[in-house]
């Protein structure tokens, strides 16, 4: 079986090894067709979660695809559901660069027609607003979750699954996560059996979106 050599980058700069290395080796579990090599992009020690966090973060992120391409890597992903400098690499290697947003959202269309986003941010990433147009129902994250380290609290835990049951109630037949972060904690599994509806953890829609385009070969 062939394995494809995938650059995976993490926009929330880490030292720990073992959180650097998460989405990769979840990556692998799902995929074992996919060899995945995780780097994180320098100086931010909050991720990209506003503004100013993504202005600052997207030209690190074409910078690092552009070196992993460089390296021999076949793909990158950008493991962060807001797509930062993904469009922009897109421009300047020649190899497919997958957002974990864009994913997450286009595979959420075929599980319902009534989505929800479920992230960190008070604004819902592009990639989804563009997939989902009018259809969204609604968007929410947890009380006090404002960063993927709030995700990593049992409070941020336990508050971005009460938002996920709000997002229900307001008529959502499917909830697409829009931080990698909740990829980190795996709450997908668990927030699927306490709603009932389909729940899309964006580390494995990137991983299937990479795929699709690897073995379709092309960009």
């Amino acid at each position: 079986m062939k394995r494809y050599k995938v650059g995976l980058i993490r926009v929330l700069t880490t030292e720990d090894r073992e959180l650097l290395n998460l989405h990769g080796k979840l990556l692998e579990q799902y995929y074992p067709m996919l060899e995945v090599e995780s780097r994180c992009i320098p100086d931010q020690p909050e991720g990209i979660h506003d503004d100013a966090t993504m202005a600052s973060g997207e030209p690190k992120v074409v910078e690092l695809a552009k070196q992993m391409w460089q390296e021999g890597f076949e793909a990158v992903i950008v493991s962060c559901a807001g797509d930062p400098g993904v469009a922009q690499a897109r421009k300047e290697v020649p190899i497919p660069v997958i957002g974990a947003g864009e994913s997450t959202a286009a595979i959420s269309l075929y599980y319902g027609s009534r989505p929800a986003a479920l992230g960190i941010t008070e604004e819902v990433p592009a990639g989804y607003q563009r997939a989902f147009g009018d259809k969204l129902v609604a968007s929410g994250r947890g009380k006090g979750v404002e960063s993927t380290l709030d995700l990593m609290t049992p409070q941020g835990y336990a508050a971005t699954a009460e938002a996920a049951r709000e997002l229900k109630g307001l008529g959502a037949d499917v909830i697409a996560l829009s931080c990698t972060g909740m990829s980190t904690i795996q709450i997908a599994p668990a927030l699927e059996k306490d709603l009932g509806i389909p729940v899309l953890d964006p580390v494995m829609c990137e991983g299937l979106m990479t795929l699709f385009q690897l073995l379709r070969g092309q960009k």
